[in-house]
């Protein structure tokens, strides 16, 4: 997999953050914690350090991660003895779209080809004529077509 760099509205792609060929080490991080979850017998929760110990990645950084998933309805978490964070769904039921939305943003590298975050370049007069336009949509189709058909069931195994 390729690395995501995030562009905003400060380098010139609108509103919302877009994709270059980069993932983030957040959303690399998240995937990883997601796949080692994931492969816990019966959903038990983990704690962050042993999550962080087993990953190799910054506990603090990790916590933000987890929390983002938790906040977005991959993770529950429970304190206390025997706490930790662990999954709420099983990993068939989580699909590769919904993680690199949460954690990436838009799927799309640019604002004219995404399908949630749809904004018009403003550089472009005619969508319909615009060989990168064209370009981005046979890319965005493409990347689409394996995170809809891969699961963290799939990741795992």
């Amino acid at each position: 997999m390729v690395n995501w760099l995030i562009f905003n509205e400060t380098n010139g792609f609108g509103k919302f953050p877009y994709l270059s060929p980069m993932l983030s080490k957040k959303t690399k991080y998240g995937l990883k914690a997601l796949a080692f979850l994931a492969s816990q017998p019966n959903r038990e929760p983990v704690q962050i350090a042993e999550v962080a110990k087993h990953e190799n990645i910054s506990q603090k950084f990790l916590e933000s991660i987890l929390l983002t998933l938790r906040r977005n309805g991959f993770l529950g978490s429970k304190k206390g003895k025997g706490g930790g964070y662990y999954l709420i769904k099983s990993p068939e039921e989580i699909q590769m779209t919904a993680v690199m939305r949460v954690l990436e943003g838009p799927i799309a590298m640019v604002p004219c080809v995404s399908l949630n975050f749809y904004e018009k370049c403003d550089d472009c007069p005619d969508e319909t004529a615009c060989s990168v336009h064209k370009l981005m949509l046979k890319v965005r189709d493409a990347n689409l077509e394996v995170y809809r058909n891969t699961t963290l069931a799939d990741v795992i195994s």
